[in-house]
């Protein structure tokens, strides 16, 4: 700590203490390899679907539940940095992530990110059932294997990053049912649906990193972004439908109808706004709007669900 003097009206020097910048410690670096924030919202998914599937749930099988996700989520998200620390490199907002930055080294990403995974599927596996198992291997493998790679090759690759998206709450439903029935799978389509205005909102943000580092998102291909736009809106258009499914299952009453179709107009509203106008102030609204529609949308169901099965 250095101790520069400060001079006060030309007098008698007093030493003022600067204190240095303190640099990420190594347990800091290695989580946030699993990118915490993210897989905080898939677990919240997670435990949707378990909710909704669950008759009487015991705690040892919500705690397994919760912590083989979230091994398997946070495996996949350094795995998932460790392909793509070159690209990171080049752009704003994840060139200081510890792979780029060099403050951890690509082989120790990836047996961090093996022994996440191999742990969680492990976790599963045995205190919670087979099929959520397989289904965590699933969005692991579609992630890191599929994902990941198209995304420096086509566009199409936001659509294929849904399918694992989509999967934690049918994880959270086969953990509480072993089965992967047609609720589950409703779940799987609101989720996959609604990623697409909140990709397609975070790609037009950030579109000149996505430039600079070669990732051929949509915004990328397309600079004028009609594209982008339509697809925005025809996505938010099919979201209604999509979220409408669990009234015609049973799963949800009135309440959940009234709250999806607000929640489903509003964000429909937002998506028209952008692909007319298509400026960042436009898709900073669509972005705002989709990440609050998620948690509401739970919230009605759960909330329905749970007066209808009382």
């Amino acid at each position: 700590m250095k101790t520069p003097p400060l001079e006060i009206g030309g007098s008698v020097p007093i030493p003022v203490p600067v204190t240095a910048p303190q640099a990420p410690t190594r347990t800091a670096d290695f989580l946030s390899l699993t990118k915490p924030r993210l897989n905080f919202l898939v677990l919240i998914t997670t435990m949707v679907g378990f909710y909704l599937g669950a008759h009487e749930p015991s705690v040892w099988l919500v705690l397994n539940t919760l912590v083989g996700t979230a091994l398997v989520a946070g495996g996949a998200s350094a795995l998932n940095q460790v392909l793509e620390r070159d690209t990171d490199a080049l752009m704003r907002r994840t060139r200081t992530r510890p792979l780029p930055d060099g403050r951890l080294r690509p082989a120790e990403g990836v047996r961090f990110g093996l022994l996440l995974s191999a742990v969680g599927l492990a976790e599963l596996s045995l205190g919670v059932n087979l099929r959520a198992a397989g289904i965590a291997a699933v969005t692991l493998a579609a992630y890191t294997l599929a994902y990941t790679p198209l995304k420096r090759r086509t566009s199409l690759a936001t659509i294929v990053g849904a399918v694992p998206g989509a999967l934690p709450p049918v994880i959270g439903w086969a953990a509480a049912t072993d089965t992967l029935s047609v609720q589950g799978w409703i779940l799987f389509a609101i989720v996959f649906v609604w990623q697409m205005p909140h990709f397609l909102a975070i790609a037009w943000m950030f579109r000149d990193d996505y430039r600079r580092a070669g990732i051929k998102l949509l915004p990328v291909i397309e600079p004028e972004g009609r594209m982008t736009g339509h697809q925005a809106a025809i996505y938010a258009a099919a979201l209604i439908p999509a979220s409408l499914a669990p009234v015609i299952v049973g799963m949800a009453g009135l309440v959940y109808l009234v709250g999806s179709l607000l929640l489903g107009g509003l964000l429909l509203t937002s998506a028209f706004r952008f692909a007319e106008v298509r400026t960042l102030s436009a898709a900073r609204a669509m972005f705002f709007g989709s990440i609050l529609y998620l948690p509401l949308l739970w919230a009605f169901l759960l909330a329905d669900h749970a007066r209808l099965f009382l």
